[in-house]
């Protein structure tokens, strides 16, 4: 089952803030990418971050799972807290690296 258009929509609004945002559907599910950096991870309707110690204080009561087979786990974002998703995102913003760029096959 994939996240639907709705709930995709509904993190975005809840993520706004100081950032660009983008979302790109991929493994079936959508990336959402802060200033290009891909943060959040939205899978059958649940949001997951990467489990960071600099996120240890913020989400300290928040469930663990892995987002699909197969998967480290990651925390479970409650994305209802939009005051909350923004000061996850601004610990994870700074400090996830830029994707590389992938080699083009001639």
């Amino acid at each position: 089952m994939t996240s639907s258009e709705d709930y995709v929509t509904y993190v975005m609004d809840q993520a706004r803030g100081p950032w660009a945002l983008r979302q790109r559907k991929m493994f079936g599910d959508f990336m959402v990418y802060v200033n290009d950096r891909p943060i959040l991870l939205l899978c059958d309707d649940q949001t997951f971050v990467k489990i960071v110690p600099q996120l240890d204080g913020l989400m300290k009561d928040a469930a663990c799972a892995a987002p699909y087979a197969g998967a480290k786990k990651h925390y479970i974002l409650d994305v209802d807290d939009a005051e909350h998703v923004r000061r996850v995102l601004s610990v994870l913003e700074p400090i996830t690296p830029l994707p590389k760029a992938r080699k083009r096959r001639t």
